[in-house]
């Protein structure tokens, strides 16, 4: 006997599959995310910084919010063949050190998919709902899953599985903004100016994949066996890259106070380990919010391989709460 794992037309539209353990996210799980990325965001880093911002004890790195949730999302992608997007992410409470998170996952939609190296396989669209151990909603959103498929005719197309990003509209991410918070400990700055390409000159290789995909109870066996990746390495799990690129996005913007969701996040190529990874940084739209600025930011991440050509990976738009406000001439 062993664990099954779930083919696409085993997933009913509809049906909350059962839940991944629960995880109480601590000061060792942030550590540990922390060695993996390295992100510059100043209240997941200090304690005293986040009392005075927040009022509560140090604020988990929204990143590792979505990380841990998007894990606990595997419990329907064992079989992954590759994730191709997220879309309509919203983070609807900001957590602190010690908070417990468990995910519900529940498939919307499926469509078969054109025939792989691998046979047949389906698009499958996924919605994931994160509360704490309270209860309170923390992060909804949705994933679009590539899964084989064993039995062609028992795959229920059902709904549509959409594209990744829809019209960008900052309006619903302003009421995200937490209460009560104070900015005034924090580092002031400018905003770029709109449309205008900001690369990075600090590249970062993929490292630690293994950590941190074991870390976030992420149990697709694409990013555990070179078997079932492809081209015979084990494929990086996707958020691994959105780590890094939020490292990258609070180099270019120090002055950010928390995330609160991604417009769209897009999977355009595979990523392997020890891939190096450059990032160019673009303000996209930005409204002035108390204190500071709610901003979207896309960041698009490329890799480069010995004797290729670099491969784009990545295209991420998350929008921001920062202490940042637009100039005259940089104001959308």
């Amino acid at each position: 006997m062993s664990v099954h794992e779930l083919y696409a037309e085993e997933l009913s539209i509809g049906v909350p599959l059962p839940t991944a353990p629960a995880i109480t996210i601590d000061a060792g799980i942030t550590g540990q995310y922390q060695a993996v990325t390295g992100d510059a965001m100043r209240l997941p880093l200090s304690a005293p910084l986040s009392r005075q911002v927040t009022g509560m004890d140090r604020l988990v790195n929204p990143a590792l919010v979505l990380q841990v949730a998007i894990g606990q999302s595997t419990v329907a992608t064992r079989r992954v063949i590759a994730n191709l997007f997220y879309r309509n992410v919203r983070i609807l409470r900001q957590v602190p050190l010690g908070t417990t998170l468990e995910t519900t996952v529940i498939p919307k939609a499926a469509k078969l998919a054109r025939p792989g190296a691998g046979g047949e396989r389906a698009k499958v669209l996924l919605g994931m709902t994160t509360r704490d151990e309270f209860a309170n909603v923390i992060a909804d959103f949705e994933r679009l899953a590539l899964i084989p498929v064993r039995d062609r005719e028992a795959v229920a197309e059902t709904g549509e599985t959409g594209t990744a990003e829809d019209t960008l509209d900052l309006a619903p991410y302003t009421r995200l903004l937490p209460r009560g918070w104070n900015l005034d400990g924090l580092r002031q700055g400018v905003l770029p100016k709109p449309g205008t390409p900001i690369v990075d000159p600090l590249t970062e290789p993929i490292t630690e994949a293994q950590q941190l995909v074991r870390l976030t109870q992420n149990l697709a066996a694409a990013h555990r066996d070179a078997r079932r990746g492809q081209q015979g390495q084990r494929l990086v799990y996707g958020g691994h890259t959105v780590g890094l690129a939020q490292a990258s996005l609070t180099r270019v913007d120090p002055s950010i106070v928390t995330v609160l969701g991604w417009h769209s996040c897009d999977h355009l190529a595979p990523i392997y380990e020890n891939d190096l990874l450059s990032f160019t940084t673009t303000l996209l739209e930005t409204v002035a919010q108390r204190q500071g600025s709610v901003a979207a930011y896309r960041i698009e991440a490329s890799a480069v391989r010995p004797g290729a050509d670099p491969v784009t990976v990545l295209s991420w738009t998350p929008v921001v709460w920062t202490a940042s406000g637009t100039t005259t001439e940089g104001q959308s």
